[in-house]
């Protein structure tokens, strides 16, 4: 009797290589623009709550027609997740501050996953205007 013997069906090593290969390109193509996507929506959080903070400052201000009894523990706390990344604080972009009479500062520092962020620290003064201590600038952190 003859035994016909039937063809293996299934992958080759070298075409497993292959595919494993193109699919550590594509991932190390892919994943420096996700981290960036991922902290890009975390600095928007960040700068929403800011402006958030600073709405708040602006009632105190109604209430009592001063800044200066206001403290960091007083501030609202950061919602998490975002409490996981910054820290929200009184003082400007390069450092601690407290608010006069007539003027505050207001700052998100970042720290987790994000410490190493290219924009740093963001923060808002009274009269709105923004600044950060990383090195892309205004233009590059907060207007994008």
């Amino acid at each position: 009797m003859h035994r016909y013997r039937t063809s293996a069906a299934g992958f080759t090593l070298m075409e497993l290589m292959i595919t494993v290969a193109i699919v550590g390109i594509l991932a190390a193509i892919a994943y420096p623009s996700y981290s960036e996507q991922v902290a890009r929506s975390r600095r928007s959080d960040a700068k929403a709550a800011l402006m958030d903070a600073a709405h708040w400052m602006e009632r105190q201000y109604t209430v009592s027609s001063s800044y200066a009894a206001i403290t960091d523990s007083s501030l609202p706390p950061l919602r998490s997740p975002l409490s996981n990344y910054y820290t929200l604080s009184l003082g400007t972009a390069s450092a601690a501050s407290a608010p006069t009479a007539s003027a505050y500062w207001l700052r998100v520092v970042p720290r987790g996953t994000m410490s190493n962020d290219r924009c740093g620290t963001m923060s808002i003064d009274s009269k709105g205007l923004p600044t950060v201590s990383g090195t892309p600038g205004v233009d590059g952190c907060w207007n994008r």
